[in-house]
């Protein structure tokens, strides 16, 4: 199957940028393996390589997180939820560290080997940078590298470590859990990275809060989501 597309993005690829696109957004989308995208495209009379998924996923799935982020950067929220769970790779311990707001969108998130102030004051810089200005509020659990960051990073900003306080932070791990067990594992620390700097764009923009919202409101905010998808990936 020949793609047509002019588009450079897709250019010298066989396939319809409208496969590659489906492949990427089932990938990043949903909890599964490259085989497993493999096989659902094989369904549909595509034959492709899960190597070939990877591929795609990792050119094009670039392409569309950055775009997302440029699209969506100044719509976050001004309350900053931060957490750091362990992920162990090639039998080491490492430290994913997130940031989300308070309506779960991730802010950013950032790889590390230790769980001390300084990856701390390196996720606050980094959020800093791609956000522009401070949070109105910062919340924690219990760790204080956090508390110590914050002093020398953002002095004013008003900080609540209360772990209770904290689940959003917590909960928004949970994708790349359930990932890592599909995965068995990230086989380095550039690898995880990679996936989450990928990965969390792309869940920010099909990501939406529910609260008290009606069930019509919800599907107009999918529908949009998913209009906003096809702009991005030129389908």
């Amino acid at each position: 199957m020949a793609t047509t597309d002019r588009d450079p993005l897709y250019h010298r690829h066989r396939f319809a940028a409208e496969i590659i696109a489906h492949a990427v957004w089932l990938y990043f989308r949903f909890p599964l393996s490259l085989r497993m995208v493999e096989d659902m495209l094989a369904a549909r009379g595509i034959f492709v390589s899960h190597q070939t998924v990877r591929l795609w996923a990792e050119k094009f799935g670039r392409a569309f997180a950055n775009d997302i982020h440029r699209r969506t950067a100044g719509r976050l929220g001004d309350k900053w939820h931060l957490d750091e769970i362990v992920v162990s790779i090639s039998g080491q311990k490492h430290w994913l560290w997130r940031a989300v707001d308070q309506d779960g969108f991730v802010l950013d998130a950032l790889v590390q080997s230790r769980r001390n102030a300084k990856p701390a004051k390196r996720l606050m810089r980094k959020l800093l940078k791609g956000k522009g200005r401070a949070p109105r509020v910062m919340i924690t659990d219990k760790l204080r590298s956090y508390d110590a960051a914050r002093r020398e990073i953002m002095p004013s900003v008003e900080h609540r470590s209360h772990k209770g306080l904290n689940n959003r932070a917590e909960n928004s791990h949970q994708p790349i859990r359930r990932r890592e067990r599909i995965m068995k594992r990230f086989k380095s620390l550039r690898h995880l990275q990679r996936f989450v700097s990928i990965h969390d764009p792309i869940a920010n923009l099909f990501h939406i809060p529910r609260h008290d919202m009606t069930s019509n409101h919800h599907r107009e905010l999918r529908s949009a989501a998913m209009d906003m998808w096809a702009q991005i990936a030129r389908i």
